[in-house]
């Protein structure tokens, strides 16, 4: 139980940290337009990011409920 607080204590006060650059770094950059092309590759950097994460995860998924992670490691 104690390891378990210490993890969630940790993880929050890296939660906080990141919130913190995230503000300061927005309110330093208040002054900075973007251009309509840089909205654009902005979008599909994200688009593409959120794809390769969710088809990643679902690699995963579908590895471990079709049995192929099991035969790694094995002598058989």
């Amino acid at each position: 139980m104690r390891d378990t607080w210490l993890t969630v204590s940790i993880l929050g006060g890296l939660l906080i940290a990141a919130a913190i650059v995230a503000v300061i770094v927005w309110r330093e950059l208040a002054g900075i337009t973007i251009s309509l092309h840089g909205m654009i590759a902005m979008a599909a950097g994200s688009i593409v990011t959120l794809l390769l994460g969710v088809g990643l995860m679902w690699l995963v998924y579908y590895s471990h409920k079709s049995g192929h992670d099991d035969k790694v490691g094995r002598d058989d």
